[in-house]
């Protein structure tokens, strides 16, 4: 054999030697607390190319070094740290590393896992693939722990206390003069429909929408209502109010009776005239249809969230020659109130209905305040498309756990 020849096959033995002491050298994994969690969790990563695709990879934990090991996880395909954005950013190089949340175990013999203790350190060691050619890494040790402030989340913050700051700035503008705002047809209308149905002795009535107290559709109609009362007690009109919900009906009667108050005008308030008519949507409508055809209010002002009865409430309205006024946020309903009715607020009028009436600073402040935000959200939405086509994803980043 020949020096050359000879030289070959040490050269290549020792190159078979050093593949098989890679194969089986441990993997390098990193083991730490979950972030921006409640506490309870680890998180253990690796990098992807620690053991050949489609290798099953096992995670065994222990509460000592030296065991027992108790099998906390398995998956053939883990998640990569990339698709995590929120917790670990958008460094390329996540994409390169495997990532398995820890939150308990289940230890031989038991079926209920044991949940992670937070302050206690846990031991973990990793398992790639079976038999002879599997893969352990080194024990690694954590402790998970819950944390107090999502830093994920900080846009959220800067956010709300941008937006707090320009809304106050807006109040202590409108308490020095008046802030301008568009006019509105149908609350400029409401005084028109109140005096025709003082003028005619006849009554208003308002109609509630279908959703309870707890909805902002309710409570944006029960400032109108505050407001429309207080004018029909001013014209000696009356004022009749239908109520699907109890507790709307209670809340309803509380507002007309302190408008009278106001006014100076208790003997306007009539406890009967706030009343439940009916407690399901059609009989709801049936009765406000019979009021409607019987007692022919000169007015019908229907505000709130509406479903399918709002056509039938409008078109027996319209036989009437009754002033309609409606206002509701549900889109799927306007287009029957633009059609059926003289007056319609459409979304976010409703909710600056009692701003406009009131003419009191701090809704007019948080009301135009309110409108700068969403000014501003448009702006950058504008920019970040425009950035993001360019290739620059720095807004649309910035802006994904919002």
């Amino acid at each position: 054999m020949t020096e050359g020849s000879r030289a070959t096959q040490i050269l290549i033995a020792g190159l078979l030697l050093m593949t098989a002491a890679g194969a089986q050298s441990a993997i390098d994994v990193d083991l730490f607390d979950t972030p921006n969690d409640a506490g309870g969790s680890l998180s253990l990563t690796w990098r992807a190319d620690a053991a050949p695709a489609g290798s099953l990879y096992r995670v065994y934990l222990a509460e000592s070094p030296e065991g027992p090991f108790h099998l906390a996880a398995e998956a053939m395909a883990p998640a990569r740290m990339s698709d995590e954005p929120a917790l670990f950013g958008y460094d390329d190089a996540n994409a390169q590393r495997y990532l398995l949340h820890l939150t308990g175990c289940t230890p031989e013999g038991e079926e209920t896992p044991r949940p992670l203790e937070d302050g206690r350190t846990y031991h973990v060691r990793l398992v790639a693939g079976e038999g002879a050619e599997s893969r352990r890494s080194h024990p690694a040790a954590a402790a998970p722990a819950p944390n107090l402030f999502n830093t994920a989340k900080l846009n959220n913050l800067v956010l709300a206390v941008a937006l707090s700051v320009v809304i106050l700035l807006f109040i202590a503008v409108a308490r020095r003069r008046e802030l301008y705002i568009r006019r509105i047809g149908g609350l400029e209308a409401l005084d028109e429909a109140l005096g025709r149905a003082t003028e005619m002795g006849r009554s208003v009535l308002f109609v509630h929408g279908l959703k309870g107290m707890d909805q902002i559709p309710t409570i944006a109609a029960v400032n109108i209502l505050g407001r429309v009362a207080r004018r029909t007690a001013r014209l000696d009109a009356e004022l009749r109010v239908a109520n699907v919900d109890p507790v709307v009906m209670s809340v309803s009667q509380e507002v007309v009776k302190e408008a009278c108050l106001e006014e100076g005008r208790p003997d306007a308030y009539r406890p009967g005239d706030v009343f439940m008519a009916g407690t399901e949507q059609f009989s709801y409508a049936a009765a406000l249809e019979g009021i409607m055809v019987r007692d022919r209010p000169a007015a019908h002002i229907m505000m709130g969230y509406f479903y399918a009865e709002s056509l039938l409430l409008t078109e027996t309205g319209s036989t009437t020659g009754a002033i309609q006024i409606a206002g509701t946020d549900a889109y799927t309903q306007l287009p029957f109130f633009v059609t059926t009715c003289d007056y319609t607020l459409m979304g976010e009028e409703l909710y600056a209905a009692s701003a406009y009436l009131s003419k009191e600073p701090r809704l007019l402040g948080s009301l135009r305040g309110q409108d700068v935000g969403k000014a501003a959200l448009i702006l950058v939405l504008i920019a970040g498309t425009v950035l993001s086509t360019a290739g620059v994803d720095f807004l649309t980043h910035l802006s994904a756990s919002l």
